[in-house]
């Protein structure tokens, strides 16, 4: 059998579609809030919200249980089927915890929540479990031999306990990582297969933005033709999760729709964390355009 990576790009995005059509996966939307921003302790070198670099963002604490409501209320507006709740640093304090708990509590009923809260101890998946919460989002950011290149502050294991824990709680899942921050396309593989492994339930898969005065300001950027090689791959390893472009979806271009020919299978619509995203009309279009490439 030929290896994902001798398959020309024509044949894989052929193959990946077969898979998407195989397990009639839906288009899937989601829309997140940046409901704390910047301060981070820890260094990872593609973040603007790290307090080792000194990044023009808007940095605030925690946004009020209303604000956050507002913006869940907002989501479930435009077409999103999911409302991701996210914030810097390592984890919340009891406080915020409990703001953002009660956030989940009033929208549960509304749209499914999701909540990227950092690496939580099981008392604190379980208040977030008690609250309603269905799926817990944390990235690995990239494979586990590449991961030292990417950040020092914390280790990879880590993030795999994290993940374990919140399976084993009952939560979905959602994890995936970063492309286009230097790493080979072994690293691209390793990162696919470990997902697999432990059975996560949507893999966003970002596009590095390089953004001033972080570490990858000057990264070359991944040419969208690899991007959406990288996502056919991933369809065929995972087979029937759900694959959803996040952050960087714009950097392809007129080659955007494609990327949803060859797998992908979900986005996210509206603003990300420190970049603004496409304007959501914007999104209505692409979305007609993916449904007549669908039919």
């Amino acid at each position: 059998m030929k290896s994902l990576l001798d398959i020309p790009v024509d044949e894989l995005i052929l193959m990946a579609n077969d898979q998407r059509r195989k397990y009639k996966l839906a288009l899937d939307l989601c829309s997140i809030m940046n409901a704390k921003s910047g301060v981070c302790p820890e260094d990872c070198k593609f973040c603007s919200q790290s307090s080792h670099y000194k990044t023009d963002i808007e940095r605030y604490p925690l946004k009020t249980k209303e604000e956050i409501v507002k913006r869940g209320e907002y989501a479930k507006e435009i077409g999103a089927e999911r409302f991701g709740i996210v914030i810097s640093g390592r984890k919340p304090n009891k406080k915020e915890l409990d703001v953002i708990t009660d956030a989940i509590s009033e929208l549960k009923e509304k749209i499914s929540v999701c909540a990227s809260l950092g690496r939580l101890d099981k008392d604190e998946f379980m208040h977030l479990k008690d609250a309603g919460l269905s799926r817990y989002h944390h990235n690995i950011e990239t494979s586990e031999r590449y991961f030292r290149n990417v950040v020092s502050t914390y280790t990879f294991y880590e993030k795999i306990k994290t993940l374990e824990v919140a399976k084993n709680l009952g939560f979905e899942t959602c994890s995936g990582g970063i492309i286009g921050m230097g790493e080979t396309w072994k690293d691209r593989l390793d990162m696919a297969n470990l997902l697999k492994s432990l059975g996560v339930d949507s893999v966003p898969i970002n596009i590095l933005i390089p953004i001033k005065d972080t570490p990858f300001e000057n990264m070359l950027p991944i040419s969208p033709i690899d991007a959406i090689r990288t996502i056919a791959i991933f369809r065929i390893i995972l087979k029937n999760k759900t694959i959803r472009l996040a952050g960087g979806r714009e950097s392809l271009g007129p080659f955007e729709a494609t990327a949803f020919f060859a797998g992908a299978n979900a986005m996210i619509i509206g603003e990300y964390l420190t970049v603004k995203g496409r304007p959501v009309e914007d999104d209505y279009k692409l979305i007609e355009e993916i449904k007549r490439l669908w039919a």
